[in-house]
């Protein structure tokens, strides 16, 4: 404990210097805004700015660009909340609950309650990274490409659970999403594949390109197919009560506990630790919910809980980079790229080396957690005022804005196109009852579990009973299983239908 403490002291003395409390600020306001903007992404902003941080204090820089990753968390939510358009792939769930509370005029309580949420997770998180880094390291040793693979099923699974109406649909999308993540280069060979000599798809779609067609641009077409008139705003009643009420916090208060209890577990895992984590805690809130028709209809808890799991796993996912110099994701992985610039080698010399850059930059975790939260609230209403703009005015809007941040990323028109076809495609899905969610959970996982399937099979020469010989790998695989039979009993399906069965009015 006396460690610790010092240790701490040590962080906090660097981190509230004038000048990294400034590479702080800027950090968490570009990551704001990143996560605000659909479209831009943490990965392509943070490589974007990766060559600014050459002139910069090697602490500053990581300072910096950690701020910008944990603070795209909180931003990816508002426009989930909006505008139905997730700004991160974390931020998918948030659309369930979120955008149906803002269609109820309770766009104020939702962003406020995100952001708290991720303020308490990011808090806790940065906690957990002090006290426990040793021993959740540790556990994270015991993770072979089999373990990896084992946990993405998982996470499929648990998107299957917790998609509307038919199991089989789901399992569809998570097959669509798989199948367009191997569109691209081969991951071990780098030959083109499913890119039918077309060579803007050698690179294979991108996120924010499946995101904005099947959600934005869909959610459009879905909207002037209906009839919308295009002079009335997306709240019909005034929204009111920018603030979440005592009951609302009451409410979203137990969600918040239990998604940062899980985001901060599954963070430190590799593989996609955020997005499973905001899959998996909207997923158990609503199994353990008294009443869980609420879901998908505007219940508090289904914002609280993935907007927790989310930042306390992105925060958490610091510990194998810090302790192991293991980047558990693409922006880690640049995190790497920027220490290595810098003359830092990650791994675990570099807590005995330079422990003022590790406390240093978990000190200003929590110093970010308090801008953020600080930076989010007050500007909750200048949000809400955005859903008060006539949807002839707010449609086009969005679409340049779509269209804008995608030929941003890789400077192609061509991306545009695809989004727009995505769109329609999107649409489609909508009016067959499929649920887009799943698809971009398969689509982003994709690649990861493809890689960790390749190097458990070579490992093991071949071997395909690696994935049930090998312990904590059969666990996983024997819990999504199970899970998979509990969604697909009739009794239990039954009830799991009438959970998305729409009122009447």
């Amino acid at each position: 404990m006396a460690d610790l403490i010092s240790n701490l002291a040590l962080g906090f003395g660097v981190a509230f210097t004038p000048v990294n409390l400034l590479f702080c600020l800027i950090g968490a306001l570009v990551g704001t805004l990143v996560g605000v903007l659909p479209g831009i992404g943490t990965v392509a902003t943070v490589a974007m700015l990766l060559p600014i941080t050459f002139g910069l204090p090697p602490v500053g820089a990581l300072i910096m660009l950690a701020g910008i990753y944990y603070g795209a968390q909180y931003g990816g939510s508002t426009t989930s909340i909006l505008v139905n358009i997730p700004g991160e792939a974390t931020s998918v769930v948030t659309t369930l609950d979120g955008f149906q509370m803002a269609q109820q005029g309770r766009a104020g309580p939702a962003l406020a309650i995100a952001a708290i949420g991720s303020f308490f997770a990011g808090c806790v998180a940065t906690v957990l990274i002090a006290v426990l880094g040793g021993p959740l390291t540790k556990l994270a040793q015991a993770f072979g490409p089999a373990e990896y693979f084992s946990l993405m099923v998982l996470g499929l699974v648990f998107a299957v659970v917790l998609a509307k109406g038919s199991v089989l649909k789901a399992i569809a999308m998570i097959v669509l999403g798989l199948l367009l993540s191997m569109v691209g280069s081969d991951v071990e060979t780098g030959v083109a594949r499913m890119s039918f000599g077309v060579r803007d798809l050698v690179d294979g779609f991108g996120f924010a390109i499946v995101a904005m067609g099947v959600f934005g641009f869909a959610e459009i077409i879905r909207n002037l197919d209906s009839g919308t008139d295009m002079n009335r705003s997306l709240v019909q009643r005034p929204v009111t009560g920018l603030m979440p009420t005592r009951k609302d916090l009451v409410d979203a208060a137990p969600a918040i506990g239990r998604g940062t209890a899980l985001g901060a577990i599954l963070g430190i895992l590799p593989g996609g630790g955020a997005v499973i984590a905001s899959f998996a805690a909207y997923t158990l809130e609503k199994k353990i919910a008294r009443v869980p028709s609420r879901f998908g209809r505007g219940a508090i808890e289904g914002v609280a809980a993935p907007e927790s799991a989310n930042n306390a796993a992105a925060q958490t996912s610091f510990i194998p980079l810090l302790t192991l110099g293991i980047p558990p994701n693409a922006v880690m992985a640049l995190m790497v790229g920027a220490m290595t610039i810098h003359g830092i080698v990650p791994g675990p010399m570099v807590l005995q080396n330079q422990p003022e850059l590790v406390w240093g930059m978990i000190a200003s975790m929590w110093i970010g957690n308090v801008m953020l939260l600080i930076i989010n609230l007050p500007l909750v209403g200048i949000w809400v005022r955005l859903l008060r703009v006539p949807y002839r005015l707010l449609f086009p809007a969005i679409v340049v804005l779509c269209a804008i941040g995608i030929y941003s990323i890789n400077n192609s028109p061509v991306d545009v196109v695809l989004a727009g076809g995505f769109g329609l495609l999107g649409y489609w899905l909508i009016k067959q009852d499929f649920e887009p969610a799943p698809m971009l959970l398969g689509l982003v996982l994709g690649p990861l579990m493809e890689d960790n399937l390749r190097r458990a099979l070579m490992i093991a020469r071949g071997d395909v009973t690696v994935f049930v010989t090998r312990p904590l790998s059969a666990s996983l695989l024997a819990v999504a299983l199970l899970l998979l039979i509990l969604a697909i009993l009739p009794s239990l399906r039954r009830k799991r239908d009438e959970v998305f069965v729409e009122p009447k009015d």
